[in-house]
C-alpha cells in the first residue's frame, strides 16, 4: 500500500496536467514518501506511518486534481487477472514505468520533474541518480515484492492487460501517448 501511496504522487506530478496545485502537494509528499518507506522497511515507527497517511493523503488530492499514468493505467487491468494487492501490483510496475515515460519524452518540463524524482529516489535508496529506476527495482525486490509472475500474473493475461490499458482512463494524462506494444513491453519486463 506504500509503493501505491507513493506512486499516487509521482503519477501526477510526472503526468500531462500536472499544475501548481498537485506540484506543491507532490513535491513534498514524494520525497517523505520514499524516505518513509525505507523506514518502515526497517522499523517499524509511528513518525513514518504519519508520513505515509499523509502522503496517501496527498496522492488522492493530486490524483484527483491532475490524474495518473501508465503505472495505474496497467495496475487497473492487472487486479482483474489475479488476485493481487493494488499496491503491490504498482510497486512492481513503478520502476518501469517511470523509465519508459522518462526514455520517451519530449516536453522539458516533464523531463526536469523525471529528473527530480530520479534524484530523490537515489538520495532515499542510495543511489546515483542515473541508477534510480534499477535501483529502485533492487530495493522493492529486497522488501519482498516480486514481479508481476510472482504475484499470480499469468503469462498469457499481460496482452490482453496491454490492450486494455491502452484506453484506460489514467492513461489519458500520461506524460507521453505509449502504443500497446510499448505497455506490452513494459508488462514483459516487469513479468
Amino acid at each position: 500500500s506504500g509503493l501505491d501511496a507513493l506512486t499516487q504522487v509521482i503519477e501526477p506530478y510526472v503526468c500531462s496536467r500536472a499544475n501548481p496545485f498537485t506540484d506543491a502537494l507532490c513535491r513534498d509528499a514524494i520525497p517523505r514518501g520514499i524516505q518513509a518507506l525505507v523506514s518502515l522497511m526497517n522499523e517499524e515507527t509511528p513518525q513514518a506511518r504519519d508520513s505515509m497517511a499523509w502522503v496517501s493523503l496527498c496522492g488522492g488530492l493530486a490524483l484527483a486534481n491532475a490524474g495518473l499514468g501508465v503505472i495505474h493505467g496497467l495496475a487497473g487491468p492487472l487486479g482483474g487477472v489475479c488476485d493481487a494487492p493494488h499496491g503491490a501490483l504498482c510497486g512492481s510496475l513503478l520502476p518501469y514505468g517511470l523509465e519508459l515515460n522518462r526514455r520517451h519524452v519530449t516536453n522539458p518540463v516533464i523531463k526536469a520533474r523525471f529528473v527530480e524524482v530520479s534524484h530523490w529516489l537515489a538520495e532515499g535508496l542510495g543511489a546515483a541518480t542515473e541508477d534510480a529506476f534499477s535501483a529502485l527495482r533492487v530495493w522493492r525486490h529486497g522488501a519482498g515484492l516480486g514481479a508481476l509472475s510472482s504475484l499470480g500474473v499469468p503469462v498469457e493475461a499481460l496482452a490482453p492487460v496491454a490492450q486494455a490499458a491502452a484506453s484506460s482512463s489514467s492513461m489519458k494524462a500520461n506524460p507521453v501517448s505509449l502504443s500497446e506494444t510499448q505497455l506490452l513491453t513494459l508488462l514483459q519486463a516487469a513479468w
